[in-house]
């Protein structure tokens, strides 16, 4: 399975924060925020991964996560010239997929739980059709909003509409067959100008072929994309890895876990920032 990051926006909500950097490299709490998207790859066992970044922009994402090897996994870069909508991300990427199954996160969502590896690996393992997650918010008029009939399935989506039908957004993780570049090819525009992802997903609902996965209340799903939503994140993040312990989107003991890395390379990266409480735990790893 490949993964894609769609990490090209302006973060224009950001500014003047963005004006200088690019919106995934922002700290939320310790880490950048692209470390936790790529996290979510990684913790469904994607090892290979196509980062969409903006024009001019690929010298600092390579500073920052190079080639990937620092993690075990392969890192690539990809450029979105304009702003054209999620949707996008799969044609720029159709010659990467090559394909093969692929997951699509957005790079400034933030997905937490103890149990998160389990429903990823199960997406992962489905090899037909989509799948996506429903998760349950206040205000679900900004997101891309599905409906379920009495039976728990799943009947319609719409994108940001006026008037939802339900509270379950989806969040920014799909996991797609081999299908999706011939599907994101077909689609139209949206009034707004954008290849809109709710109408790759309607495909396959109308497909038959669209499982929505509700998640549970234990999972922190985050949108980091406003100055409010970043320091809440940020928040967020700190108190988690303090009530547990454990860090969350730590790459190198993700890596590890999943046999990217060994417990000799990841002590050695520990050793590299070791003087950082994040080098610390990796040395304790």
């Amino acid at each position: 399975m490949k993964g894609i990051i769609l990490a090209a926006g302006k973060g224009t909500r950001l500014y003047p924060m963005t004006l200088p950097v690019c919106k995934p490299l922002l700290p939320v709490y310790d880490k950048p925020l692209i470390y936790y998207p790529l996290a979510v790859l990684m913790e469904a066992g994607v090892d290979d991964v196509m980062i969409i970044i903006p024009p001019n922009e690929q010298e600092t994402f390579e500073k920052l996560l190079g080639d990937g090897s620092s993690f075990g996994i392969s890192i690539c870069y990809a450029v979105q010239e304009v702003a054209r909508g999620i949707a996008d991300a799969l044609l720029i990427a159709e010659d990467f997929i090559a394909g093969e199954q692929c997951c699509l996160v957005l790079g400034d969502n933030i997905f937490y739980s103890p149990t998160l590896h389990e429903k990823l690996a199960a997406a992962a393992a489905q090899k037909h059709g989509a799948v996506v997650f429903g998760y349950y918010v206040d205000d679900p008029r900004p997101f891309g909003v599905v409906e379920f009939d009495e039976n728990g399935r799943a009947i319609s989506i719409e994108e940001k509409p006026r008037f939802p039908k339900s509270n379950y957004i989806v969040p920014g993780l799909y996991f797609y067959d081999s299908q999706v570049a011939e599907i994101a090819k077909n689609i139209q525009p949206s009034a707004r100008g954008e290849l809109e992802i709710s109408d790759v997903n309607l495909t396959y609902l109308k497909q038959g072929e669209l499982n929505v996965v509700t998640l549970e209340d234990d999972l922190v799903w985050l949108d980091a994309g406003t100055a409010n939503n970043l320091l809440e994140s940020s928040i967020r993040i700190h108190d988690i890895q303090e009530k547990t312990g454990r860090y969350v989107a730590c790459l190198e003991e993700i890596a590890y876990r999943h046999g990217f890395l060994t417990q000799k390379q990841v002590h050695a990266a520990g050793e590299r920032l070791s003087m950082t409480l994040y080098g610390q735990y990796l040395m304790c790893l």
